[in-house]
């Protein structure tokens, strides 16, 4: 397959390049914090490497050395406490990685097909991925350990890309398929199609209370917002974007990759923008994860005997 072109579906050839799945942050509201505490950003890049960045973001990522190299085309990334879990989408494998960048297990999982979305649950892992004939596709669950619980949990996709978890549902953007279906962590079908008509949708994350899901479209360069239940609160919540892939939310604000922009931008839920350039120079991003600090009471600064109260707070389409 040329992994460079979009794909032409009129003469039957394409070529994904999807997502990656994003990370959910739970996180809300005021706690007396560390000084040093802040929010991390990881991504993935087709370089082979995953990055990482402040959320206060950097003009120039250039200038951040990345935290684990030399990869097989990342593509989604996932976060469980101090673990990172990426899938090779060439090589067919999930590695595993600490947060500041050690290997752990760079094969933790293989002999999968192209590997896009992944998902992190408690002990388990949801992974998207499909073949190179037809683009029939999965979602695979797997431990945290790398044992298989079961490879084709849920069957019958196509091209499927970012998977969102909540509570015992999986959200699975079907990229080729152009909807987004919901079906429960045990592989029941709860609807295929519960949204539909989207543009190549390869991101997707879930808001903190459950009730709303926010799509990128990967070809219409938007991202849209729906119930859970299905309905369409707006399918074009942020737009003019440049090839959105990955989407990561993080309280009231999406973090989205922009993989041809070969940018980070920031949103919030409401679809106004905090900043479109919030990461920059990049090298074709594809999957995101964002993690803020859990709540703790420490280093607490005190002036004039008051403390201080802190706020806590990724199928490429690159043409030759």
């Amino acid at each position: 397959m040329n992994r460079k072109t979009i794909p032409l579906l009129a003469s039957g050839t394409f070529s994904l390049r999807a997502m990656s799945i994003m990370a959910l942050v739970l996180s809300a509201g005021a706690a007396l914090t560390p000084a040093t505490a802040r929010g991390q950003i990881f991504v993935t890049s087709m370089n082979g490497t995953i990055g990482e960045y402040p959320t206060s973001g950097t003009a120039l990522a250039g200038r951040y050395p990345p935290l684990v190299s030399g990869l097989d085309d990342p593509w989604g990334i996932a976060v469980s406490g101090s673990d990172l879990f990426v899938t090779n989408y060439d090589s067919g494998t999930i590695g595993e990685y600490t947060t500041s960048g050690a290997t752990v297990n760079a094969d933790l999982i293989s002999g999968l097909g192209y590997t896009t979305g992944i998902a992190v649950s408690g002990s388990e892992l949801f992974v998207a991925t499909y073949s190179g004939g037809n683009g029939e596709g999965t979602i695979g669950e797997y431990t945290t350990s790398g044992a298989t619980v079961n490879a084709a949990l849920v069957s019958g996709l196509y091209v499927p890309g970012g998977i969102a978890v909540s509570g015992s549902d999986l959200f699975v953007a079907n990229a080729f398929g152009v909807t987004i279906g919901e079906y429960t962590t045990s592989g029941a079908t709860v609807n295929a199609a519960l949204v539909s008509g989207l543009d190549y949708p390869f991101g997707i994350a879930v808001s903190e209370d459950g009730s709303d899901l926010f799509v990128t479209n990967f070809h219409g360069n938007t991202i849209g917002e729906y119930t859970t239940s299905g309905a369409t609160v707006n399918a074009a919540l942020v737009s003019g974007l440049d090839y959105p892939d990955g989407i990561a939310l993080s309280g009231s604000d999406l973090f989205v990759v922009s993989q041809l922009g070969d940018t980070i931008g920031e949103y919030t839920t409401s679809g106004a923008t905090v900043n479109a350039d919030l990461i920059s120079v990049l090298q074709a991003p594809q999957g995101i994860a964002v993690v803020v600090p859990e709540p703790a009471i420490g280093a607490l600064l005190l002036i004039g005997g008051a403390g201080i109260l802190m706020r806590r707070r990724r199928w490429q389409c690159h043409n030759q």
